[in-house]
């Protein structure tokens, strides 16, 4: 009888012999150490191909950091040039344009509306006026210097796309607190920006360390003023009151500065003689005395020096005044931006938006009328002097008067902020100036 199976499964293979087995067992292993070595090496290979762009990035970055950091310093050399060549910096009139006073307290939705209606208005002027609408001649335009300013749309509105054009301007023309137009130019592959900002435009943080105890009173409801304003509740203005108190416990900050003289003694050359069979030195001749004047721009300066490394330390936490109260695409407004970090001892009613006015009129009252009249009058006119203030708010004499050490009508203290990239690297400086005619000081140099 023949069976129906397979025939592997009839004819069932023979067992596999010792050796096959073995050889068999032996393949496997050395595969394994095989797959085992591939992964290794693979690993390696990997670990330093890593290093090796790792270390290539490195010394890449060591270059354009390097070329960064020169094109920063030649950039700041230009500035430098370029402030000092700037002997008559002008204010510019703005009758019919909206202030720049009140934009840092705008939600959004409102400053949006507020570029709408000027991108309307200025397209209503060059549909009226022609293609090349201005605001008159060698005055700074409100747009891009092309005025590609779209015209109306079926609706009698702005063009959409017109609001990238519009901006408001400051006193000295572009946006506040820009005294020029920001520069931006190449050296080498370095791509370099640098802009000049009014400090006497802000205000002077250093006013709430007064040494004059009958103002103190005036200086804390100026700081609580300013601070309202840029929407800080009572906890955050008593953190900022006792980070400035510790400030003032080291040195105390002064706005009123007068000539100082003092002699100071010149020692005569000593000379050696024996006496009682020692060789000793002795000084011989008198005394001679030389008188020394310290100016009080020399003392600014120095005061100035000192509080703007106080102002930078560690007991100021510039974080918290750098946290943003309204923030979008254009748009980072803080206190840090309104608040002078300098040194700064007078505010320019010229330049100071509102709430900084306000605090300077702190100390003769009436603060808010005052800094309103002020925004009225000085987009037809920049006020001249002090005087002229007088005269053109003369129902607030008395105010004025007993503001006159805080306040000024042309600024003298600039911050030169000078950044620099090459490729992935980025070097920035900033340099303070006290500026006085052609002569030019330097208060502090940060770079970073």
């Amino acid at each position: 009888m023949s069976s129906n199976l397979p025939d592997h499964q009839n004819n069932p293979p023979a067992a596999l012999s010792g050796t096959e087995r073995s050889s068999r067992e032996s393949s496997g292993f050395v595969l394994l150490i095989t797959l085992v070595v591939l992964l290794v090496l693979a690993t390696l290979g990997y670990s330093f191909a890593s290093r090796i762009a790792a270390n290539r990035h490195r010394n890449n970055y060591i270059i354009d950091y390097t070329i960064a950091c020169y094109a920063r310093d030649s950039a700041m050399k230009y500035a430098l040039a370029t402030l000092q060549d700037l002997n008559d910096i002008v204010f510019v009139s703005r009758p019919n344009e909206p202030d720049f006073s009140d934009l840092f307290a705008m939600s959004e939705p409102d400053y949006r509306k507020l570029l709408e209606q000027r991108a309307e208005e200025l397209a209503r002027n060059q549909s009226q006026f022609g293609d090349r609408f201005s605001y008159g001649a060698n005055e700074p335009k409100g747009l891009d210097e092309d005025l590609n300013i779209p015209g109306l749309n079926e609706a009698g509105y702005a063009e959409p796309n017109a609001l990238n054009l519009v901006r408001i301007r400051g006193p000295y023309g572009p946006p506040w607190p820009f005294v020029t137009e920001p520069v931006e130019f190449e050296i080498g592959s370095a791509t370099v920006k640098f802009e000049i900002e009014d400090e006497n435009a802000k205000y002077p943080a250093g006013w709430a360390m007064l040494d004059d105890i009958k103002v103190q009173r005036e200086a804390q409801a100026g700081l609580e003023t300013f601070c309202e304003w840029m929407g800080y509740n009572k906890d955050r203005i008593d953190s900022l009151r006792e980070q400035l108190k510790r400030l003032d416990e080291i040195k105390h900050f002064k706005v009123d500065f007068k000539p100082i003289v003092r002699r100071e003694e010149i020692t005569p050359r000593a000379r050696s003689r024996v006496v009682s069979g020692r060789r000793r030195r002795v000084v011989t001749g008198r005394a001679v005395y030389k008188t020394i004047t310290v100016t009080p721009a020399e003392q600014l300066t120095k005061q100035a020096r000192d509080f703007s490394k106080l102002f930078h330390s560690s007991l100021v936490d510039t974080e918290m005044l750098a946290r943003p109260t309204i923030l979008s695409e254009d748009r980072k407004e803080s206190a840090l931006k309104y608040m002078g970090l300098w040194g700064t001892t007078r505010v320019n009613i010229n330049s100071a938006p509102r709430h900084v006015l306000e605090t300077a009129f702190t100390f003769g009252g009436d603060a808010d009328r005052i800094a309103d009249e002020i925004i009225t009058r000085r987009r037809e006119k920049p006020f001249t002097d002090v005087e002229d203030l007088n005269k053109r708010l003369f129902r607030f004499s008395d105010s004025i008067e007993k503001s006159r050490p805080y306040i000024t009508t042309a600024s003298n203290i600039f911050a030169i902020h000078v950044t620099a990239v090459s490729g992935t690297a980025k070097a920035s400086a900033v340099i303070v100036v006290l500026k006085e005619g052609n002569k030019i000081q330097r208060i502090a140099v940060v770079c970073g």
